[in-house]
């Protein structure tokens, strides 16, 4: 019988569970135990549930108005955690991973809408509600509906994701999934939470280029977004009829022979600039020079900006010269960043150059951030050596390590250049700068892993293990392929250990080797004698199950010289770890490589280790072991392993049995050489008996 979930019993939608599997009707608990119908109350209220939460489908099918409840024996709790929030908790409790999305998948029999609804309504991590809502659609799990779609706007715009909410909402076309005017109100109201105004504007201007009808309540949502804002667009109306009045007085000035002084010219110009009239402004700046009125630094500071933001940057690079040529410093220096960003976004860094040289000449320290912004063009631009130029300035100087200065190199200006030198035979510079950037409390993940690589490639690869123990002090997570290269790198310079040493390091970190890595650093290891090191990380390799199959010759050689050397439990440990990972050893072989170089206790070791597990071995392997212990006068050992492999069943016609019997008497084991001589006489006597039946 079906289990029908309660959980909402008001809502018009129940979603349908598995069935109890046939074998739990019929175990012993249960046929002593009676079946019994839950009565539901009168009174009895159901569960209360979010308003937000998605009403579950009702199973039309079922005749069944309740579910039958299973009486549980003791000491065991029924679980009635629903599918969603079973889902809810994984994603809490765990990264999003491809494990964990295989957890979801089988734990989900159908996928439906309202499921997908109510997980995004339980999720806790915004983050996860936003990968799962993509992973279903992705995977072909689902297609999501209206519902869905509005819930995951609504979730993006609550904690300002707004690029994430506008590229779902726009998308929806491309899914079969139409628009509403509700889906734009949220977007255009989380805008106006989220302080930008203009988007809302936007937004609400889009709604008519889309086809979206645009109501009563779009248009009371725009206007209580921009009331919220103190009336920004009717502060900027005022402001533009101000500086008409402004415009009027200023005429009626000069009309009445009143010259206008430095400060009325920068007055107007600052107004025209807050009114984006820039072209208004150049036209009052250069009135005001050919009347013979010297601008000042405020007039400079106030004119600057504005040309950076309209993009007149021509203007702005002549008038930079001016001030240089009159020694007139602005008066607030971050026009100078200003300056740079806009001349390098304009692609002239050649005027970008010249804004650093003017600094000079005005006496304005350049900081670290100000040679980064061309640091970062240059490289953008391929201009390298001019780039490097530029770097071994701000070395040498140490403007990095000035604890006065407040404009930081960027990530973006100090990893495209760092990158470049570790690619190109100069780590140790890039070194030396990042070092700097450490005094700072830097500590970028790129960055450090670019010169782990570089100093590997260079043949420098004590000074890579140098910024790994760095990285590893420091917490910053250390990339698989820079662990590759080191590793190659100690390799290349006949330093095996310190291979073995960096793998261990990459394993703890989480990366799993390559088969062609593993092999490379056992052979080292092998080859300079180092058999039992060579273990250990043939060990790993098993462990992870990487490569075992095409490196079993390594293995074989491996367990030999192991064997061979009287490691003999580190080589059953061995075996018995490839047995796990579902791979066999070669015993045969092995058995018989002993017992020719009379490695006999080895031998029988290795011999009781395969009887004990019931491995699948030859009889001459047998027969080559009790030769060998034979030959070696271990006649007890010998009597022994013939009585296991007889126990077991395993026949064999060793003809040296009765030399065995014979020696064991010769040495007074006269009670072990009686039970063997019988035991081979009840064997021959089954063996006959078999014969005749056939």
């Amino acid at each position: 019988m079906a289990f029908i979930s309660r959980s909402k019993p008001y809502q018009s939608k129940a979603r349908v569970y598995l069935s109890l599997p046939r074998s739990s009707f019929f175990s012993l608990p249960r046929l002593f135990s009676s079946i019994e119908e839950t009565q539901t109350s009168g009174d009895a209220k159901p569960e209360t549930q979010s308003p937000d939460a998605k009403p579950e489908t009702k199973n039309l099918g079922s005749t069944e108005t309740r579910p039958l409840r299973e009486r549980f024996q003791r000491g065991k709790r029924q679980n009635h955690e629903k599918l969603e929030d079973t889902i809810c908790r994984m994603m809490d409790n765990r990264a999003w991973t491809t494990r964990l999305q295989n957890s979801i998948r089988d734990l989900v029999p159908e996928w439906d809408h309202s499921l997908v609804y109510n997980v995004l309504h339980g999720a806790k991590k915004l983050e996860h509600a936003l990968q799962f809502f993509r992973w279903t659609e992705r995977s072909g799990l689902i297609r999501h509906d209206r519902d869905t779609h509005m819930k995951m706007i609504k979730m993006l715009g609550e904690v300002q994701k707004l690029n994430h909410a506008r590229c779902i909402l726009l998308d929806m076309p491309e899914k079969g999934v139409p628009w509403d005017e509700d889906m734009f109100v949220v977007l255009i109201e989380s805008y106006g939470k989220a302080g930008i105004v203009q988007e809302s504007v936007k937004i609400f201007q889009k709604m008519k280029d889309l086809g979206v009808e645009r109501t009563i309540k779009s248009y009371n949502t725009l206007f209580k977004v921009i009331l919220r804002r103190g009336r920004y667009m009717m502060a900027k109306r005022y402001f533009n009829k101000m500086m008409d009045e402004a415009e009027k007085l200023f005429v009626e000035m000069k009309g009445n022979n009143i010259e206008p002084s430095v400060v009325s010219y920068t007055t107007m110009i600052k107004g025209y600039l807050s009114v984006d009239r820039v072209d208004d402004g150049l036209r009052i700046f250069e009135e005001m020079r050919s009347l013979g009125i010297e601008p000042n630094a405020t007039t400079y500071s106030t004119l600057l900006p504005g040309l950076c933001d309209a993009g007149k940057m021509v203007e702005a690079k002549n008038i930079l010269k001016s001030m240089m040529a009159k020694h007139i410093a602005p008066k607030d220096n971050s026009i100078f960043l200003k300056l740079l960003v806009s001349q390098s976004k304009a692609g002239d860094m050649a005027a970008a150059t010249e804004v650093l040289k003017a600094m000079a000449t005005l006496n304005v320290p350049a900081e670290a951030g100000h040679y980064g912004v061309l640091i970062e063009n240059q490289c953008k631009a391929s201009a390298y050596n001019r780039a490097i130029k530029l770097l071994d300035t701000l070395i040498e100087k140490e403007i990095i390590l000035r604890h006065q200065d407040t404009l930081e190199m960027e990530p973006s200006a100090y990893n495209p250049i760092i990158e470049y030198l570790c690619n190109n035979g100069q780590t140790a510079k890039a070194e030396v700068l990042f070092r700097q950037l450490m005094k700072r409390g830097v500590q970028d993940q790129d960055a450090l892993n670019n010169l782990i690589r570089g100093h590997a490639k260079e043949g420098n690869p004590d000074s890579s293990y140098e910024i790994l123990k760095i990285m590893s002090r420091r917490g910053v997570p250390r990339e698989s392929n820079a662990y590759e290269l080191l590793i190659k790198s100690y390799m290349s310079k006949g330093e095996p250990g310190d291979a073995k040493t960096a793998l261990d390091s990459m394993v703890e970190d989480g990366h799993v080797p390559d088969s062609a890595l593993f092999r490379s650093v056992i052979e080292s290891l092998f080859e300079d004698g180092r058999v039992q090191t060579a273990s250990r990380v043939m060990m790993i390799m098993i462990d992870k199950n990487v490569g075992i199959e095409e490196n079993m010759d390594l293995i074989a050689k491996i367990l030999e010289a192991l064997l061979m050397r009287g490691h003999v439990e580190e080589a059953l440990g061995r075996i018995d770890l490839l047995n796990q990972n579902g791979h066999t050893a070669d015993l045969d072989s092995l058995l018989s490589v002993l017992s020719e170089k009379g490695k006999t206790i080895a031998a029988l070791k290795l011999l009781d280790f395969g009887l004990e597990r019931d491995l699948s071995l030859e009889f001459s392997s047998y027969d080559k072991v009790l030769d060998a212990l034979l030959g070696a006068g271990k006649t007890l050992n010998a009597y022994s392993v013939l009585c296991k492999i007889m126990e077991k069943g395993s026949s064999t016609d060793w003809k040296s049995s009765d030399e065995l019997i014979k020696s064991l008497n010769q040495e007074g084991n006269t009670k072990q050489a009686d039970v063997l001589s019988r035991m081979i006489k009840k064997g021959q006597g089954i063996k006959k008996q078999n014969t005749a039946s056939l």
